[in-house]
């Protein structure tokens, strides 16, 4: 069943790696040949974090983006998914709300192969709980045609599916406005996947020959022309 009043976006398929790959509005990456959901940066308890240090943060970030992943798995069933890094934000993350919550969501879905790729937040935060039953590893990992990391870099002879910059892109129009959105940014042999978490900044990026943008928008992906 559908996770309530939550309907995925309409995604945008593209070929990556001589494979097509779904550009999800949702702010994730499905591969339908080989059943693999991927997401990066959920940055979960980084509100508990901020709260913990005195900083009056809303609360309901981690409940929210576990509601979209919810609906991402109900929607594609994939039979595998990857965290490209960054799952908890910091050690102060790991406090027992957000750690039940995490329980909670592992239970609803424990027949799902989970991978967390080891990002830069995740050596300080620590590996998520042993009983979620997360296969946790190093970049680059190995999946089909594809280099699953963290960070943004080049492999030897697979395509890199990548986090950590948080991908956004600045849109202006003629009256001098501009619109910031979050964006996957496709150059060869690196894909950059945006953000997944709701409480997370991000990295402008901007076009370059060889580049592919897809903004994200009223749950939608599109292409940027390359004029724009």
């Amino acid at each position: 069943m559908m996770p309530a009043g939550l309907v995925p976006g309409t995604p945008l398929p593209v070929r990556y790696a001589q494979e097509t790959v779904w550009l999800l509005p949702e702010r994730a990456l499905w591969w339908p040949a080989g059943s693999v959901l991927f997401v990066a940066d959920l940055h979960l308890g980084k509100a508990a974090t901020f709260r913990a240090f005195g900083q009056p943060v809303p609360a309901g970030s981690t409940a929210e983006n576990l509601r979209r992943l919810d609906t991402l798995i109900h929607h594609y069933q994939p039979a595998r998914l990857v965290f490209l890094g960054d799952f908890l934000h910091a050690r102060q993350a790991r406090s027992a709300s957000v750690l039940a919550a995490l329980a909670r969501w592992r239970g609803q879905h424990a027949a799902l192969d989970c991978v967390l790729v080891r990002g830069n937040h995740d050596s300080h935060a620590g590996d998520p709980p042993a009983a979620l039953g997360f296969d946790v590893v190093n970049e680059p990992w190995p999946v089909g045609p594809f280099a699953a990391c963290h960070h943004p870099q080049q492999h030897p002879t697979l395509a890199v599916l990548a986090g950590h910059l948080h991908p956004v892109l600045t849109l202006r129009g003629a009256a001098r406005e501009h619109l910031r959105l979050p964006c996957f940014c496709l150059d060869p042999g690196l894909a950059l996947l945006p953000a997944f978490g709701e409480f997370t900044g991000g990295s402008v990026v901007r076009p370059a020959p060889g580049r592919q943008l897809y903004p994200l928008g009223g749950q939608t992906v599109w292409r940027l022309p390359a004029s724009a």
